[in-house]
């Protein structure tokens, strides 16, 4: 292939050419400053700084957990994509927290006159924002937050057509949402397995959605698989090396979503199976509960406490903290904003510089680039203090 050029001369004075046209522009433009700015505009709406979400109806998907529907108070819903997430800045005591929830409605089911979206939030043990929820939120609650969020979607650049997803618990969600997309069919020629792990049949989340949907569309298959269901006729035990077998066509895609004790088992798996990297995705992986299942914590450090000096531009303060938790909940503690998005460690929204002192970071979804590593930066939000520690936030 051969390029075309004016000639030497006039191609090395093409800058000199393009300045004296802006002049010449600059000079014949209006006094008047001209404020609009289409392509912010358009990037304003695609993702919004701030939004306010209404609940308009809460139904129980489950004995252990609910779907909160809600519009968005302007009426306009941003588009997003079946897996992604939406941030909910919640206002629970003197402390402002973020936390992010699948969305499991479609992403068609947000487009219209009516559109909405929901989330399914579910609550098995006490736990201090499902607890809010359950107890708060109800029709005609006001919900401060921002959508959408997160890079766990079907690309079809990047994926199969045939998808096997293995979920646990409460990560049926994305799953949920990518059926519905397939069964309004949205997502063309993809068909999807789901091996969706739960204790018993008695509460799984989402049994009658997942059920419909396997009866409106062809292309979608449920297969439930009980742990502690005797009476289950169905599949049982855990999702193995052989389950994932026995449902995984030649060339699957396998997405993962599920609590990390799941995921170790589900990542061996695949990984004795030969399957390429590029052909297993899983979602942000949430800090669990108990730090001690992260590998490479010390254990020793669960019990003790530490104190955190916070610098906020020339604000300072000292807070405490507890080795079995993450910054970031030390600081929300302490009513001092983080702005956290994925709680995993991947999106990098609560990224914060580390002064003084040591700290362990997860493994799982460490998002951080090689240099802000090198640099002392950390995300607040997989970050547990190893000692006392002196660090920097960003301005809310």
């Amino acid at each position: 292939m051969s390029i075309k050029v004016k000639g030497f001369l006039k191609d090395v004075g093409g800058a000199s050419r393009v300045t004296e046209l802006r002049k010449k522009s600059i000079a014949g433009a209006s006094a008047v400053p001209h404020p609009e700015d289409n392509i912010r505009a358009v990037a304003d709406a695609l993702h919004p700084d701030h939004m306010e979400f209404r609940v308009i109806s809460v139904r129980e998907a489950s004995p252990t957990s609910r779907v909160y529907r809600m519009v968005s108070a302007d009426g306009h819903i941003p588009v997003f994509q079946a897996g992604q997430y939406v941030n909910f800045r919640l206002k629970i005591g003197d402390s402002e927290l973020t936390r992010p929830y699948t969305i499991s409605s479609a992403p068609c089911d947000a487009r219209g006159e009516n559109g909405y979206i929901e989330v399914t939030i579910r609550r098995n043990r006490p736990y201090l924002v499902p607890d809010y929820f359950f107890q708060h939120v109800g029709v005609g609650t006001r919900l401060r937050g921002n959508m959408p969020f997160g890079t766990f979607y079907y690309e079809p650049l990047r994926d199969s057509k045939t998808l096997l997803a293995l979920a646990g618990g409460s990560g049926i969600t994305p799953f949920l949402s990518m059926a519905r997309e397939i069964a309004y069919g949205k997502m063309k020629g993809v068909r999807l397995t789901i091996l969706y792990g739960s204790v018993h049949h008695s509460d799984i989340v989402l049994a009658e959605e997942l059920a419909q949907v396997e009866r409106d569309c062809p292309d979608v298959k449920v297969v439930h698989v009980l742990s502690g269901d005797e009476s289950w006729e169905g599949e049982k035990g855990f999702i193995t090396k052989e389950l994932i077998a026995k449902y995984m066509g030649r060339d699957d895609t396998v997405m993962f979503c599920g609590p990390l004790a799941m995921y170790k088992l589900v990542e061996q798996a695949v990984t004795e199976l030969g399957l390429s990297c590029r052909r297993f995705r899983h979602d942000v992986m949430s800090q669990p509960a108990d730090p001690a299942q992260i590998p490479g914590y010390p254990g020793d450090n669960k019990e003790k406490r530490w104190r955190i000096r916070v610098l906020r531009g020339i604000h300072e303060d000292l807070i405490e903290a507890r080795g079995d938790e993450p910054v970031a909940v030390a600081l929300e503690r302490a009513a001092i904003g983080v702005d956290t998005h994925c709680r995993g460690g991947e999106c990098g929204f609560c990224r914060s510089q580390l002064l003084a002192g040591e700290i362990f970071v997860s493994p799982y979804g460490d998002g951080r680039r090689l240099m802000d590593k090198e640099m002392g930066w950390f995300h607040a939000c997989s970050a547990y203090p190893l000692s006392d520690l002196t660090i920097r936030v960003p301005i809310l």
